[in-house]
């Protein structure tokens, strides 16, 4: 019998490798990176400092500075004081980086909807709960070793 967790573990890998290097030609259409395309958007709502947004990202601060600084370049983000921590300045879009991103998830948006096009929401939202107790049993197994139960 084989391993129905390993085979899961395998397809999320597989989709995640599809649709990041998807997410890579989407983001290319505005001259844009996958990981400036996530940058954007995640300070989108509210500016963050870098340490916070590698938090979000899940990924190392030291990548997203990079890419932060890159972006303040090209004048799509810039840095602001931040009232609460002077030495931490937070990432704030500019207009520019406003209407890039506009663009992008306009793009995303098309290829999510042909993507999903036999796909009924049930499916999608029965798929997401799956995968959301998944990362949250993960993450407690990191944490403490204890899976919680459900």
């Amino acid at each position: 019998m084989p391993d129905e967790m390993a085979l899961l573990v395998a397809d999320v890998f597989e989709a995640a490798g599809l649709l990041r290097r998807s997410g890579e030609a989407i983001a290319a259409t505005e001259g844009q990176t996958q990981a400036r395309w996530q940058l954007l958007s995640v300070v989108s709502e509210e500016p963050l400092t870098v340490a916070q947004a590698a938090r979000r990202l899940g990924i190392a601060r030291q990548g997203v500075q990079r890419v932060a600084n890159d972006l303040t370049r090209e004048d799509l983000a810039a840095f602001r004081p931040n009232p609460d921590h002077r030495g931490s300045p937070l990432l704030t879009l500019t207009p520019h980086g406003r209407r890039v991103l506009d663009r992008i998830t306009l793009r995303a948006a098309d290829v999510h909807r042909t993507l999903a096009a036999d796909i009924t929401v049930d499916e999608i939202t029965a798929a997401r709960a799956l995968l959301r107790r998944l990362v949250e049993r993960v993450n407690h197994h990191e944490g403490d070793g204890r899976i919680p139960p459900g």
